[in-house]
């Protein structure tokens, strides 16, 4: 297909599989054999990388997206959302055939999830589809999962990411669930890892556990043993989302910190990882140590799980005036 020359210098680009999201509010999530009640229906395009994208947006940074969608009436909704939160679509793929992403969630009253996904056109994506002289000019990219073939698309864009872009990736348990060897060229080219601790031991520990000979020991790794070998083998940030509990960062700047979550009304946490991905990359464009830019991720991610889906998410005065607060409490 041609690419016509749009490239417009942004800040963040991502790219990661964008979905239609419905999602259904019940009292709780049924098992087999049971049954729940519906209280609530509720209709937004997400997926992990746009959601960050969308959040990024918000806060005052340029950003576009590469993904795809089809000619219907979900590709149109997602299309929409995407230009009404201010992210530039010029590196979005419109597909002629075949039906755009949907996921199937049921969020129950804790504000925990189940979640369904027909990927439709999103693993469809060729290299050739991608503008890729629109990836010169950007600070960063910002990767998430696929379920399918796009994975490998991914890993071909790789090829022509200049040096100088930051490669931030949330792996998502689709990738977690991969071969350190099938995605190795991957982590070989992150910087920042933005991983939650299921996915980190997922991915990494069994793999850690042979490397120290422990593979067939009651000793374990904590998820702290296998974020510094994660450092210690080329990436240069990597964060560890805790849930409830806290997050856990080192860098290769001798920064590690452990930063409590804000204590809120929790009500949806589907968005929850993918908003403090916007505040720890927003921190990191703008030079923040690394406990500060968890913290602003933190903050963002209670913002966001108070809320709906994404609806929560900051705009750029709230975030000033939370910054204002930290430097009043620090002075």
């Amino acid at each position: 297909m041609s690419i016509i020359n749009n490239n417009i210098p942004v800040d963040v680009i991502g790219f990661g599989a964008l979905n239609l999201d419905k999602m259904y509010y019940v009292n709780e999530i049924a098992c087999q054999d049971q049954e729940s009640y519906i209280k609530d229906l509720d209709s937004n395009p997400g997926g992990s990388a746009a959601n960050t994208i969308i959040g990024l947006s918000r806060l005052g940074l340029k950003t576009s997206y590469i993904g795809k969608i089809a000619d219907d009436e979900e590709g149109e909704c997602i299309e929409l959302k995407l230009i009404s939160e201010g992210v530039f679509v010029n590196n979005l793929i419109m597909s002629e055939k075949g039906n755009s992403g949907k996921v199937l969630g049921f969020i129950d009253e804790n504000g925990e999830r189940a979640l369904y996904v027909d990927s439709g056109v999103n693993d469809e994506i060729t290299i050739d589809e991608i503008n890729l002289k629109n990836i010169q000019n950007t600070k960063i990219i910002h990767y998430s999962s696929f379920l399918g073939d796009s994975f490998n698309t991914q890993l071909e864009l790789l090829d022509y990411i200049p040096d100088s872009v930051i490669l931030s990736l949330d792996p998502g348990m689709f990738y977690a669930k991969k071969e350190i060897k099938d995605i190795k060229k991957l982590l070989d080219r992150t910087n920042i890892l933005l991983i939650n601790e299921n996915e980190l031991k997922l991915l990494f520990e069994n793999y850690y556990s042979e490397v120290d000979g422990l593979i067939d020991s009651d000793e374990g790794l904590s998820f702290r043993d296998i974020a510094i070998h994660v450092l210690d083998d080329g990436i240069d940030t990597v964060v560890v989302k805790r849930g409830s509990k806290s997050v856990y960062a080192i860098n290769n700047k001798d920064e590690e910190v452990k930063v409590p979550v804000f204590n809120v009304d929790v009500v949806d946490t589907t968005a929850a990882g993918d908003s403090f991905n916007v505040g720890f990359l927003y921190s990191y464009l703008k030079g923040y140590s690394l406990e500060k830019s968890c913290l602003i991720g933190n903050w963002v991610a209670s913002k966001c799980v108070e809320n709906i889906c994404t609806v929560g998410l900051p705009n750029k005065t709230q975030l000033e005036n939370f910054e204002d607060n930290i430097d009043d409490t620090n002075h």
